[in-house]
């Protein structure tokens, strides 16, 4: 009879006596696998995945037809293949230089040379290392994705009084429950995307059908733009040769009907007022990483909003025009003490903020229909943090699929007030610009598609010819009202690249951090500092006193935390308290935290260094000099607002 089997490198088929042993198969197996795999670590399985997985070699005397398999019946194979770098030593040379490793990678386990004819696996782009066979599997989701996948996510609809004919236990058309993607109701909703599970519900209806008894296909599956290594048709590795199988198709873009995120909800007004003070202060812009959670979200079928409880303003240079980003050394420690808090890098956020000079608090509307929303560059930089911190899911079969990430801007509206705009970049977006395919413009409103040979960014101007540029195609209207498709080269609309979602602030703000006391980090051109002082004096902590009191209500600020992080008083545990009181505001741990000998130690130190004392009038000046009748107050807070740092 007739068996199919399937593994990792391909499929084939073999034609078997059903009374045979399963030993026998072992020789057969091995002429139609790769010749790097380990004999002994070959298995067959009922399933793809969470089958009935048996070794071959525990097999032995077990006929074919035993466990029921009939002609035509499809097997899946797994197996180990040798690592051919493993054979004990190290070749010459091999302190990370080019040639040791081409030297290390084209000999066998017993040093002879790999020939070009010899059969060797190959490693598709999307195959994991090691043991891993299937990424989708070893995926970690978090548990608002595990909490959606269980729902079914269905639209209930209430009994049609007019057209429903039926009981109150009946159903009909005018009744059943809608499916989270049916397009009218988001039309009716003005609902512009899907959520992300909206659109997995839909696409996975089609490739997995429960009633076909098929194995399971993961449905997503991100944009890939790059050649791929290790082509299997045997020709040199780019850019000295490429074929059909290895070359990236064209490119035709379109803008993407579902987003990942579709809501962005600040915890409270107050957040957005501080980071917009430095603005009103110094007149430059602003950048700052959003930090929250990412929870349900009632208003679209299935959806998640991304809820920010902290705006952190990394080392910057601010202009009037722009922002440039310094190195951050502090980020790690930032990213823990958030984690601990129960908080993730959830995106960024950076001013765009010209005052109109209207004396009436209205700002420049620069972004709009006619202009742009998101610029070139912005959109580039949006790109590459959502490249950076990708969302894991077990429906793609990468084991990740976009990302979470989102770009909020606060600009000018047609209105001159100041407004709030989030987005996101498209999948396709990120791995253009992980391509290096497209390129910012000096004009905002488009982006260039790369020339193949363009010089590169270097001394000499020279080209590497490593970047291949597939054909790029986008759809547009044209003045006849027909959709038309025109060639991306040279510029193309950044539009097609953009998602856009809602924002907003909560009818009843509950924030995590009820404080927002402490200084905001790397504000010392606005003359605001973080020391010891400022915190004995929000903790009530003098020379002569403790106000325990005090010490609990100001313990809930995340900036405060940070700042006690980074002393170094206290031992995890006590940290981990001091995170707990911050986050849940339980005053029976804070008086708790305020008894451990890590806060005692703080205590200490800030009364030796902490808050000044009230300093002494100057007997060389008095108000009093100063005639009421004359306004010198007003003047003399006039000179001193006039005077200029440079």
């Amino acid at each position: 009879m007739l068996l199919r089997f399937r593994g990792p490198d391909g499929a084939f088929r073999l034609t078997v006596n059903p009374i045979d042993d399963f030993s026998s198969l072992l020789s057969k197996l091995l002429e139609n696998l790769p010749k790097d795999v380990d004999p002994s670590s070959i298995s067959l399985s009922n399933q793809p995945a969470h089958g009935q997985e048996r070794l071959l070699k525990d097999l032995t005397g077990v006929t074919i037809e035993a466990p029921g398999l009939t002609h035509g019946d499809i097997l899946f194979v797994r197996y180990q293949k040798h690592d051919p770098l493993s054979n004990g030593h190290t070749p010459k040379g091999a302190a990370g230089s080019d040639s040791s490793a081409l030297a290390t990678s084209t000999n066998r386990l017993n040093g002879a040379p790999v020939t070009p004819a010899d059969n060797l696996s190959v490693v598709s782009r999307r195959a994991p290392t090691g043991k891993e066979l299937n990424p989708w599997e070893n995926a970690t989701q978090s548990a608002l994705d595990n909490r959606l996948d269980k729902k079914d996510g269905k639209i209930q609809r209430p009994r049609d009084v007019k057209m429903c004919r039926h009981g109150p236990k009946g159903m009909c058309d005018y009744c059943t429950p809608l499916e989270p993607f049916d397009p009218k109701y988001l039309e009716e909703k003005k609902i512009k995307h899907l959520s992300f599970h909206s659109y997995l519900r839909k696409i996975n209806s089609a490739t997995n059908k429960p009633e076909s008894n098929s194995s399971y296909v993961p449905p997503l599956s991100e944009p890939f733009y790059r050649v791929k290594s290790a082509c299997p048709s045997g020709h040199p590795a780019w850019p000295e040769g490429i074929c059909t199988k290895c070359q990236p198709s064209a490119i035709t873009l379109q803008p993407q009907t579902f987003r990942m995120v579709d809501h962005v909800e600040f915890a409270s007004p107050d957040l957005m007022n501080k980071f917009l003070d430095f603005w009103r202060r110094s007149g430059a812009q602003r950048i700052g990483y959003l930090y929250g959670r990412h929870e349900e979200y009632a208003e679209v079928p299935l959806g998640v909003k991304a809820i920010v409880e902290v705006i952190y303003e990394p080392p910057q240079i601010d202009e009037v025009d722009g922002v440039t980003l310094q190195e951050w050394e502090k980020e790690k420690e930032v990213d823990e003490v958030a984690a601990r808090c129960g908080l993730e890098k959830i995106g960024v956020i950076f001013t765009d903020l010209i005052d109109a000079g209207t004396n009436d608090g209205k700002v420049i509307c620069k972004r709009h229909m006619n202009s742009y929303f998101l610029s070139s560059l912005e959109t580039a930089f949006a790109a590459r943090l959502q490249a950076k911190y990708p969302k894991p899911t077990k429906w793609s079969d990468s084991g990740r699929f976009g990302s979470c990430f989102v770009t909020c801007v606060v600009s000018g509206d047609e209105e001159g007030q100041i407004g709030v705009s989030a987005f996101q970049v498209s999948n396709s977006a990120v791995e253009m610009i992980r391509a290096s395919i497209v390129e910012p413009s000096a004009e905002p409103s488009v982006m260039l598609v790369q020339n193949e040979d363009e010089p590169d960014n270097n001394e000499n101007n020279t080209v590497s010819r490593a970047r291949y540029i597939p054909e790029v195609f986008y759809r547009r209207i044209n003045e006849h009202g027909a959709s038309v498709q025109e060639n991306a080269k040279p510029s193309f609309p950044v539009e097609y690249l953009l998602v856009t979602l809602t924002h907003g602030f909560p009818s009843d703000p509950k924030p995590l951090f009820q404080k927002q006391a402490f200084p905001i980090e790397n504000r010392e051109v606005t003359g605001e500092s973080q020391d010891f002082h400022i915190l004995a004096r929000l903790l009530g902590i003098t020379r002569d006193r403790v106000d325990h009191d005090k010490e609990v209500r100001a313990i809930s600020d995340f900036r405060l935390l940070l700042f006690v992080h980074g002393m170094g008083v206290l031992n995890k545990d006590e940290e981990d308290l001091l995170y707990q009181v911050a986050t849940q505001h339980d005053l029976a741990e804070g008086y708790q935290l305020i008894s451990t000998p890590g806060w005692a130690t703080l205590v200490a130190i800030l009364q030796e260094s902490g808050e000044r004392p009230p300093k002494r009038s100057s007997e060389f000046f008095s108000f009093d000099r100063v005639a009421p009748s004359s306004g010198g107050h007003d003047r003399l807070a006039k000179r001193f607002k006039g005077v200029s740092l440079k």
